[in-house]
């Protein structure tokens, strides 16, 4: 008998990008402390499209796994 794999289809690129709400549900916040930690540089920069403000999973996955350490240089922890 042979095991059979099962392969997960990729995720959209939309579903790649998060956008304030999504961010803040996935860091178990408020949209305000979203504002705030970007504003002191303490979190990975969003990407500006347009009018829209969104952030890459992936950056943000690797900025949980190294610690939440500032993104900005001269930022005090």
């Amino acid at each position: 008998m042979t095991d059979t794999l099962t392969a997960t289809a990729p995720k959209p690129a939309a579903a790649q990008l998060l956008d304030k709400r999504a961010l803040a549900a996935l860091l178990a916040c408020s949209t305000r402390h979203v504002d705030r930690l970007a504003d002191a540089g303490r979190m990975p920069a969003p990407l500006k499209l347009g009018a829209l403000v969104r952030w890459r999973r992936q950056d943000i996955e690797d900025w949980l796994a190294g610690g939440c350490r500032p993104a900005r240089r001269g930022v005090c922890p």
